[in-house]
């Protein structure tokens, strides 16, 4: 039987997930355009950012997921976390270099200084963001759900980032991003929303029956990186191991994607063109998750890659508009399809009452091995990429289609992790 979820839930679910979205869009697509714009940042500058800020995520997940399971709360954290991660996207409309030319004036390189600045205040921001979304949310979304009804839950939760992505692009093109006062008001804008859901949240989110975790905080901290851990719950690690690998295929590409549409495609109409992509692949990918609750993992993650695959050798191809459109459709169905099924099965196979400490284990999956690797294929790709000469002298790389034949090469490769490991355990009930 399907375990009927209230309205309270799926406001709450909606809610936070759509407005956690918007923030992490920005962060994680849009800061990049900020670094490029505003400070003519390199390549390496912005695979920096990314990995630092997985490393972030990551050790907060870790900690702050082990800490909500050892006192039984989710709620505290994520309104309080949203809260704080609000005010720290406030603190990004301080950085400009008239701001910073004062402050670093011993130094040689103030462009040097903003980039670094900019760099550790995005460390900032992740802390709070992963306290309230990547740890406290998503332990919640798994209490709150069971094994009939997680594949629509997380189908909804799935969509999420594509439906953010459109909202950020429709409400940037009031602005101009080549200008610093631009940013300054979307940083404000995005911060006082992120603060608003926090304190909405107080009122909506329903806290679940959790009992506080009687091991020491230390052990539940550690306790899904542990050798009888792994061992016990096999399963749940190689499904870990095939989302690292999907996510690395998304990250060869996504921290450049903004840019490759703008920069060397020239697409300055690229909102009106992704917009009607986005909104078919969002609704796909909620009614993607009852797939997974009817048909299981294996059918609906191999349609998802198929797409992924699809979207990705149309972008390497071609580069009319029309094209652009349907490659970048099925890149985004098969990258949100994909989110959905894997994020459904790893937890169906977390251990029940452990889903914080098991938080740590999935962002190493999700951000920290994928947001270290990804970026770092990307970059090199685009080591010897064309540049342009910036009105003020300085250069800037111009990323091309090499991104999209590398994340291919990576959904290959899950591909055939996929097959053996289908065929071993296929062998092994047998």
């Amino acid at each position: 039987m399907k375990t009927k979820l209230g309205a309270r839930f799926w406001t709450a679910l909606t809610l936070l997930s759509l407005i956690g979205q918007i923030a992490w869009v920005v962060e994680n697509m849009y800061l990049n355009v900020f670094i490029y714009k505003m400070f003519n940042a390199s390549a390496a500058d912005i695979s920096t950012m990314v990995a630092a800020s997985a490393v972030a995520a990551t050790l907060t997940t870790v900690f702050i997921g082990a800490l909500s399971d050892k006192i039984g709360k989710r709620k505290l954290f994520i309104c309080g976390g949203y809260i704080l991660w609000g005010i720290s996207i406030l603190c990004f409309a301080l950085l400009s270099r008239e701001a910073i030319d004062p402050v670093a004036a011993a130094t040689t390189n103030v462009t040097v200084v903003c980039i670094w600045l900019t760099i550790a205040l995005d460390c900032v921001m992740t802390f709070f963001g992963s306290t309230a979304n990547d740890a406290a949310f998503n332990a919640w979304l798994t209490d709150s759900t069971d094994s009939s009804n997680r594949g629509a839950a997380e189908g909804i939760n799935a969509m999420m980032p594509l439906v953010a992505i459109l909202a950020v692009f429709g409400g940037f093109m009031a602005f101009d991003l080549n200008r610093a006062q631009s940013w300054t008001y979307i940083f404000c804008i995005i911060g006082i929303i992120v603060i608003a859901v926090g304190i909405v949240g107080c009122f909506i989110i329903k806290e679940p029956k959790l009992e506080p975790s009687k091991d020491s905080y230390i052990k539940t901290v550690i306790h899904g990186f542990l050798p009888s851990t792994v061992k016990s719950n096999a399963p749940l690690y190689l499904y870990l191991i095939t989302f690292i690998i999907f996510n690395i295929s998304i990250q060869i590409f996504m921290p450049y994607l903004i840019l490759y549409y703008e920069v060397s495609l020239q697409m300055t109409n690229y909102v009106f063109v992704m917009a009607p992509a986005i909104i078919l692949a969002s609704v796909m990918t909620a009614f993607w998750g009852k797939v997974y609750d009817r048909s299981g993992f294996g059918t609906s993650a191999m349609w998802s890659l198929i797409w992924l695959s699809a979207g990705y050798v149309l972008l390497f191809f071609f580069k009319g508009t029309a094209l652009v459109f349907v490659g970048s459709l099925l890149m985004m169905c098969g990258y949100l399809s994909g989110m959905a099924v894997f994020g459904a099965k790893i937890r169906d196979l977390t251990p029940e009452g452990r889903a914080g400490m098991f938080q740590g284990v999935r962002i190493f999956s999700q951000v920290l091995v994928p947001g270290v690797v990804g970026p770092f294929i990307g970059k090199t790709v685009l080591a010897n990429a064309e540049t342009v000469v910036n009105s003020d002298g300085t250069e800037s790389f111009i990323p091309n289609q090499n991104i999209f034949f590398a994340a291919l090469i990576a959904v290959a490769v899950l591909a055939i992790f996929l097959l053996i490991f289908t065929r071993k355990k296929s062998s092994t009930h047998a």
